[in-house]
């Protein structure tokens, strides 16, 4: 079977598994010995893997019967359907007619074995990788962990029991063995559950049923879009220096960069643009140096400045050095969680517990749901009472006009 067969063969209507069957009828004879795509063993880093392939010699495959553009477009939907995998750069779904190197993936792992990529065996696929990799996953990887996290709390012991066992199972095999598994999993999981920029590579070779879920997806009306941000610019409008000329000067067109002096983070006395700004949201008001140090200043006032300590030690924890991770959370704990705690934070007994449970294996996102809690709990009772208006004219009173 040639790729100008397969080519004909597509002119007609055929089912979509019969269809892949007859691809991977032509994968199979690709890797025939002796008529094959002739394969050798090659160096990744230290590690020698076996039968593998670079795509120049992959596109020499049968090319005489077609153009060398075809012979691209039919290895690029090879690899983006998961039959050939780049061992490299493992991210990039697209046959180079280079020495990139790359690999026949396990029959497996092929789309006709009707092997659902359910979201429990990527969690696991994600707690393994995050057990090898000792917490440090790629960024995409990294949201969805923590997504899954959240959405399967309930039986993540069991994913990470999984994950250890398979992770032991993997340290018995030899290192080549192990390699080439990681590199046949990553893959799998590369066409299955891709970044933002695979997907954008991937674009040309998606698949019907693909674009009917993506068609029957919930929009959002164009009215509803166009409302909200009329609104957005109408309440914002006075606090752009594009849309409305500050005071004293704009300093994006003139040398005088008082307004910018008068707006730096640090200011010992807000202008009153910026305190009526603080009035907007809560969102605005912590955004603010100088506004959240105000506000910090008012839940002492009321006896309950732990909720923005907490709020700031979880973003320190999210944004700061991962090796920092478990001695931030064994304080956080020891501050606000425990029981008698010196600034306790009161918070429902059920994320209480899902929190406190996730500390025993802190990451970045661990505290997610109590953070959330507690800003909410600003938000809806402390800012209400904080942007009351008599209080904002005590403010005004004492800012730079």
């Amino acid at each position: 079977m040639t790729i100008r067969t397969l080519r004909d063969h597509g002119q007609h209507y055929r089912p979509r598994m019969a269809c892949l069957k007859k691809v991977e009828a032509f994968v199979v004879e690709m890797q025939d010995p002796k008529s094959g795509v002739k394969a050798s063993d090659q160096k990744l880093n230290i590690t020698s893997i076996p039968h593998v392939i670079t795509g120049e010699g992959l596109l020499k495959q049968d090319v005489s019967l077609v153009t060398t553009e075809e012979a691209q477009a039919f290895g690029t939907m090879l690899v983006a359907y998961g039959y050939i995998y780049p061992l490299q750069n493992h991210r990039k779904l697209v046959l180079v007619a280079d020495s990139t190197l790359y690999r026949f993936q396990t029959p497996y792992f092929w789309p006709v074995q009707k092997w659902p990529a359910e979201d429990i065996d990527y969690a696991i696929y994600l707690a393994k990788r995050n057990i090898r990799k000792k917490g440090m996953l790629e960024p995409y990887e990294q949201e969805h962990y923590n997504n899954l996290h959240k959405w399967m709390n309930y039986k993540w012991d069991f994913i990470v029991m999984q994950a250890t066992e398979q992770y032991k199972a993997s340290k018995e095999r030899k290192k080549p063995d192990r390699v080439v598994l990681d590199c046949q999993e990553r893959a799998y999981w590369i066409v299955h559950r891709p970044p933002v920029s695979t997907l954008e590579t991937c674009v040309c070779v998606c698949t019907f049923e693909g674009c009917c879920s993506s068609l029957m997806r919930s929009a959002v009306k164009s009215s509803v879009s166009l409302t909200a941000f009329v609104k957005y610019v109408t309440t914002h409008h006075t606090h752009d220096p594009l849309l409305t000329n500050p005071v004293p000067s704009n300093p994006w067109i003139t040398d005088n960069d008082e307004f910018w002096q008068l707006n730096m983070r640090n200011v010992d006395i807000p202008t009153k643009l910026s305190v009526e700004r603080w009035a907007l949201s809560f969102w605005e008001l912590i955004s603010d140096q100088r506004g959240r140090a105000d506000f910090k200043l008012f839940l002492k006032k009321e006896h309950s400045g732990e909720n923005m300590a907490f709020y700031e030690a979880a973003e320190e924890m999210r944004w700061g050095a991962a090796t920092a991770i478990p001695e931030k959370s064994q304080f956080i704990f020891n501050t606000f969680l425990k029981p008698g705690a010196p600034r306790w934070i009161n918070i429902d007994g059920r994320t209480m517990g899902l929190t406190v449970k996730g500390l025993d294996c802190p990451h970045r996102y661990v505290l997610d749901a109590a953070q959330t809690h507690i800003f909410l709990l600003m938000k809806k009772d402390t800012f209400y009472r904080y942007s009351d208006p008599s209080k904002c004219h005590r403010i005004l009173d004492c800012t730079a006009h």
